[in-house]
């Protein structure tokens, strides 16, 4: 296996690989362009987004934004971001239809190893991420590796996502948890 293969397998991989750097490299060039687009430059923004990532459906993304690769990003159909997300996607990330974050969204599927010799080596692991339909995300919320979150959930500002959650709940804190079940009828 290549280690972009190890890598979205979710398994160890050296992340110096030089396919791999050349990856990080092309979406931080796509970025820096979006990034760096006039406000109003709404064709340019989604000719590089449409590029950048795995699926985009022309949703909304407030600069700055930014990520490890872009290409394993699929987003659904009427997305927003708010300023400053961050996005690590060593491994997929899914993102379903009607879905809003809040500024400083960040979201990772990048892990590294608890043993110092390991995680000095360069070695990194992952685990993806999914996102069901109609999801708001708060200000500032960390989600981590291998989290799958239901449709319509709500997260509060500043929660950190450790596990899974099902459909239809409200959830906030470090760690999140439940805080009420949610009636979508």
């Amino acid at each position: 296996m290549t280690e972009k293969e190890k890598m979205l397998a979710g398994l160890p991989y050296d992340a110096g690989d030089k396919q791999l750097r050349e990856e990080r490299m092309h979406a931080r060039m796509l970025l820096h362009k979006f990034n760096h687009s006039m406000p109003d430059a709404k064709q340019e923004r989604v000719a590089v987004l449409t590029e950048l990532f795995g699926s985009y459906d022309g949703g909304t993304i407030e600069p700055n934004f930014r990520c490890d690769y872009g290409s394993n990003i699929y987003f659904g159909k009427n997305f927003y971001a708010n300023f400053d997300c961050v996005i690590l996607d060593v491994c997929e990330v899914h993102i379903g239809d009607n879905c809003m974050f809040g500024p400083g969204v960040h979201i990772y599927t990048a892990g590294h190893p608890l043993n110092a010799v390991e995680r000095n080596s360069g070695i990194e692991f992952g685990s993806p991420v999914t996102l069901g339909e109609s999801v708001w995300v708060g200000g500032h919320v960390s989600i981590l590796p291998g989290v799958h979150i239901g449709n319509n959930v709500v997260i509060g500002s500043g929660s950190v996502v450790t596990k899974d959650f099902p459909d239809d709940v409200v959830i906030a804190g470090n760690p999140a948890k439940i805080i009420k079940h949610i009636d979508n009828k």
